[in-house]
């Protein structure tokens, strides 16, 4: 289900919040390593330990040991794009280094305690997103193409949540979703002609679309040592991109895919000042045809149900954690996190428009007591290098190698204010 909120009353709110959330973060594929500075010096852990008002975008049952708290945070993330086109054959030889390689994302929130059972909180984050532009139009050989070439997707959600206690040890939430997205593309024109509706591939600024999903969480805690949780985010089905009706499968459809997290968290006894924390989570890229069909060959022309996505599989995340609890002021966290590989070889080459490549990240972070009501929270994370190196003969005509490599750095800064 689809609503179109980008025009009337609510429009400048939401417009304002989807700007914000940024092109991108650091990111598993596309989608956000955690949200919130305390997960992600978690390296985006938090699905069985509380971290803050942003945490409960992981899991809505931690309502109550958020407890009375608003929150805000600004992201600075820098990612580092390069592709790299090997000569003898169309795409244009040499290196190719994207630009807009700093972005601000605001975050913020607060939850209500309001009584022993029930905790109710409002908030928007960045979900993620991608973004690359490249002075040369490398696929410019392929027929035609105008300069810069490149791709802008941004999503921001907006959520309501309900925890309940349902007993000393068992919690459960829920969080309604509402997701805002914009997309704009630039210099595709060599793609034109394997569409099925070539007026609408490229160059027609930015289209938005909006959709309703929903987010649920458990917590168990049967010792005061032990934690589990877990979440699940829906599949949200949101409105085309019209716009772009030539480009992405199914007459521009571009869904948001489901996530799934488990996670455990232990406090030992002996010693109370430490909390380690371990996760599984599985994106489910592939229920996504804009994204997960194939390209090598392609199936069908562009903008068809079977049209040519990017390649992306379904990926698997490990994280682990630690948290330090140093005195009633100082906390210090640090994580690390592996994602699965989730594009084949074959794909490198219409991913160089998405060199989502890393794999691997690791994170610190520190939180501040100021005083009883306020906070500040920080954290580093590093997305280290990975590189993608493949062809595709179906698309360019020629086995030509194209390698596309990705890095990340993202500093986290947010304030929390306690009563």
């Amino acid at each position: 289900m689809s609503f179109d909120f980008t025009r009337g009353p609510l429009a400048g709110a939401l417009v304002f919040c989807a700007l914000g959330a940024g092109p991108a973060l650091a990111t598993n594929g596309y989608i956000a390593n955690g949200y919130g500075g305390a997960s992600k010096g978690m390296a985006g852990a938090g699905v069985a330990v509380p971290s803050g008002v942003l945490g409960l975008a992981q899991n809505p049952a931690m309502g109550h040991k958020v407890g009375n708290q608003a929150g805000l945070c600004l992201t600075n993330f820098w990612p580092d794009r390069e592709v790299e086109v090997a000569p003898g054959g169309p795409l244009t030889p040499g290196t190719h280094k994207s630009r807009n390689d700093y972005f601000l994302i605001p975050c913020g929130g607060a939850n209500w305690v309001l009584n022993d059972r029930v905790a109710f909180a409002a908030f928007m984050f960045g979900n993620g997103g991608m973004n690359a532009e490249y002075d040369t139009n490398f696929f410019a050989g392929l027929g035609a193409g105008s300069a810069p070439v490149g791709v802008n997707l941004e999503q921001a959600f907006i959520s309501l949540n309900l925890s309940y206690r349902a007993s000393e040890t068992v919690s459960v939430g829920l969080s309604p979703i509402l997701a805002v997205q914009r997309f704009s593309a630039t210099g595709l024109e060599a793609f034109a002609g394997m569409s099925i509706d070539p007026g609408n591939v490229t160059d027609r600024e930015d289209d938005w679309s909006t959709g309703l999903g929903y987010n649920i969480g458990v917590l168990w805690e049967p010792t005061p040592q032990l934690a589990f949780g877990a979440a699940y985010r829906s599949k949200i089905d949101m409105e085309a991109f019209d716009k772009y009706a030539g480009l992405f499968a199914g007459d521009g459809d571009f869904d948001v895919p489901a996530v799934a997290t488990i996670g455990m968290a232990w406090t030992p006894q002996t010693a109370p000042k430490w909390t380690f924390t371990g996760e599984f989570q599985r994106i489910f890229y592939s229920d996504i045809p804009a994204i997960a069909n194939p390209n090598a060959p392609p199936d069908g022309p562009l903008g068809a149900g079977n049209g040519v996505g990017f390649g992306w599989k379904d990926m698997d995340v490990w994280r682990l954690a630690a948290i330090y609890r140093h005195d009633e002021r100082w906390t210090f966290r640090g994580g690390i996190s592996h994602s699965s590989k989730f594009i084949d070889d074959s794909s490198a080459v219409i991913n160089a428009l998405t060199p989502a490549t890393p794999q691997w990240h690791a994170s610190l972070g520190a939180s501040y007591r100021v005083n009883e009501r306020w906070g500040i929270t920080a954290s580093w994370t590093h997305a280290f290098e990975n590189e993608i190196e493949g062809s595709n003969p179906a698309l360019t005509g020629v086995p030509q190698p194209v390698k596309i490599r990705m890095s990340q750095n993202e500093f986290a800064i947010g304030a929390t204010y306690r009563w």
